[in-house]
């Protein structure tokens, strides 16, 4: 779950697993798998940071449990940036082939 704020100010927790799609219009409304639609203070890049911070903290969680080598290269990428990302770095298996 991630902290962020309505626009009212009001604190509340998102399960980030249910955001489809953030948009900034120029509120910033998040649309969850169900079809409902949050509208909040922080802006798209805020939540998508948020949203990967949490998940990095997940996959640390899981390597710290875990010695398979595989989760931790995924670890290590988790606390890049997404501009810091690669398309290979995320799907190494899936190379183009011309």
């Amino acid at each position: 779950m991630i902290p962020l704020t309505r626009l009212n100010g009001t604190p509340m927790l998102v399960n980030s697993d249910l955001v489809k799609l953030a948009e900034s219009s120029p509120d910033t409304m998040l649309t969850l798998i169900h079809g409902e639609k949050l509208i909040v203070r922080e802006s798209c890049d805020e939540v998508l940071m948020r949203i990967l911070a949490y998940r990095a903290r997940l996959l640390a969680l899981v390597a710290s449990t875990s010695p398979d080598a595989e989760i931790h290269r995924l670890v290590a990428m988790a606390s890049l940036t997404p501009s810091q990302l690669s398309p290979d770095d995320l799907a190494p298996d899936l190379k183009k082939t011309s």
